[in-house]
């Protein structure tokens, strides 16, 4: 593939802060028109490298590319920016929040005033208009920040946490949006410690633990790296069918789970039938992308993780 297929990418991104190495050796790429999860614990060093992709901060070593620019900040008008430390004035209006956000990125005040108004009609919150920042909740006012994050029409748009302190309902609203984004051909690349908004999101992501990039593809790709499980339950509590399971089958009474043979389910299955162990129920289960990230990153970075939201 063509780096021009790429929105952005990263090779051999290293960074250390007081002889501390907080990024070492992360390259990644991302594809146009994606959405994109970066997935690490807290202090993976997720918020680093994505600080050095925007060339907020430069890298001690290794390159990176945004939107064809090998100097990230001549992209900056095309990038809508969400840090992770949230922040607006709260004597503006939600109207007057977003249309200066987009004057950061060159979009004039007037347009900005006019496609605000849009947006927050758009989502169904026409009402906070004239309100000031410091009388909405705290999932208002992040709302109001994404918002201005999308009001200059980005090419690419760069999230770190975005679902961090929103509910479960904003927290859909937000997933809607990004989709919403990625239908309209905009780049998305969010970070985050909970799996779940990169299961249901994400065709390709990262995986960061301790600095390093453990893994970088698709989800399913992740996933493939672990054998499906087979739960089985049967009629039959003993008999010579024990034998045609795998040795390393848990049980629990009638109850087996094992990992899928190589072989796939239907000489088991027949074996199992001619030897009369009474099949009951038998369900094939995929692994899950929590399932691939303890695999790929080891369990202690997994327990700082949260599995869904």
């Amino acid at each position: 593939m063509e780096s021009s297929a790429f929105a952005a990418e990263a090779v051999g991104l290293v960074k250390t802060f007081d002889g501390k190495t907080a990024v070492d050796g992360a390259s990644m790429s991302v594809p146009a028109g994606s959405i994109y999860g970066f997935l690490g614990p807290n202090g993976a060093g997720k918020t680093t490298t994505l600080r050095m992709m925007l060339g907020i901060i430069d890298p001690d070593e290794g390159t990176r590319r945004l939107l064809g620019h090998e100097a990230p900040l001549k992209a900056a008008h095309d990038i809508g920016y969400l840090p992770e430390e949230r922040g607006l004035y709260p004597a503006m209006t939600a109207r007057e929040a977003i249309a200066f956000m987009g004057a950061l990125r060159g979009l004039p005040i007037r347009k900005g005033r006019e496609r605000a108004g849009e947006l927050l009609d758009g989502h169904g919150l026409g009402d906070w208009i004239g309100k000031p920042i410091r009388s909405l909740s705290k999932g208002m006012a992040q709302t109001v920040q994404l918002l201005g994050t999308i009001v200059h029409d980005p090419k690419l748009i760069i999230l770190d946490e975005p679902f961090s302190g929103l509910d479960a309902i904003n927290q859909g609203k937000l997933e809607d949006l990004i989709r919403a984004q990625a239908d309209n051909g905009v780049t998305v690349i969010f970070s985050t410690h909970v799996i779940a908004h990169a299961e249901r999101l994400c065709e390709k992501v990262a995986i960061i633990a301790n600095g390093k990039i453990a893994f970088e593809g698709e989800v399913d790709e992740a996933r493939n790296r672990l054998r499906p499980i087979v739960h089985l339950r049967t009629r039959q509590a003993d008999g010579p069918w024990l034998d045609d399971l795998p040795a390393d089958a848990k049980r629990s009474g009638n109850e087996f789970s094992f990992e899928l043979p190589e072989s796939g389910p239907e000489p088991m299955l027949k074996a199992l039938i001619d030897h009369g162990a009474g099949i009951d129920t038998l369900s094939i289960e995929r692994p899950g992308l929590h399932d691939a990230f303890v695999a790929i990153a080891g369990a202690a970075a997994a327990a700082e993780m949260k599995v869904g939201a």
